[in-house]
């Protein structure tokens, strides 16, 4: 059983910026990906960024040059640092965890932090 846990959201100006933090805990024989998805009113869950255990990235257009994703293996944890913020930005932010145990391949979904950005 894997838990895990976000925070860091929280209400800023546009222009601003917040540091998201995931961490996943329980028995993991090693994480595959992590990944931020976000998800607006009435809109469907949008992946924002992700990172591989070797450490390769991809971001959504929508963010790149703003958002950083990164990862403290030894700690099971991902970061999203979230620079130049817009209100289009304002989102729940949810944390996909993809781990392996033994014999098999698994996710959990951390339970999402509101990001509300606004004048």
């Amino acid at each position: 059983q894997v838990l895990v846990v976000e925070s860091g959201g929280g209400l800023v100006q546009p222009g601003g910026s917040l540091r998201l933090s995931c961490a996943a805990s329980g028995t993991i024989f090693g994480i595959n990906a992590m990944s931020w998805y976000r998800q607006a009113p009435g809109k469907q869950l949008e992946l924002v960024a992700a990172i591989t255990e070797g450490g390769s990235t991809n971001y959504a257009d929508s963010v790149k040059g703003r958002f950083t994703i990164s990862r403290d293996n030894a700690k099971n944890t991902v970061y999203l640092q979230m620079n130049s913020l817009k209100p289009e930005d304002t989102a729940v932010y949810y944390c996909n965890v993809v781990y392996r145990q033994i014999g098999t391949t698994r996710d959990s979904w951390g339970q999402g932090t509101q990001v509300t950005v606004s004048p």
